[in-house]
């Protein structure tokens, strides 16, 4: 078992994913059981997290003295396209899996996700303003 169950955080390009257990049944009806549903290229399951994104350094402003650049630019994320809540289908054989707090995960690269299901519908939060928010 990995951690104490207190926090789990997504570092990266990569997506923590609950995996579809249960059975499978095949295009003639028959019932697979789990342990051959893993052996599939494919699996599918549920983004329970995701990390911020692929790291990009920001472009630095060179001036005549390259070298003299004191601190180091703060990486910038490009965004992943997975979100939590999402359905998603796999490459079973880029995933890990890990034990977390007594649950198994799988951890999978954004790069090895083929397809996302997402629903239509998005909460729209309802947004309210203060007025000691906009003081100086």
């Amino acid at each position: 078992m990995f951690g104490d169950g207190s926090k789990l955080i997504v570092v990266g390009d990569r997506v923590l994913v609950s995996p579809s257990q249960g059975e499978e049944r095949t295009r003639e009806g028959l019932i697979l059981p789990a342990s051959a549903v893993e052996k599939n290229e494919v699996q599918s399951g549920k983004v329970v997290e995701v990390g911020p994104g692929t790291p990009m350094t920001p472009p630095t402003e060179v001036g005549e003295e390259p070298w003299k650049i004191t601190e180091p630019p703060s990486p910038i994320y490009l965004p992943l396209e997975a979100k939590v809540g999402d359905q998603v289908l796999f490459l079973r054989k880029a995933a890990i899996e890990i034990q977390f707090a007594g649950e198994g995960y799988l951890i999978v690269p954004h790069g090895a996700i083929l397809v996302l299901a997402r629903d239509d519908k998005e909460e729209i939060s309802e947004v309210s303003f203060r007025e000691e928010d906009f003081e100086p």
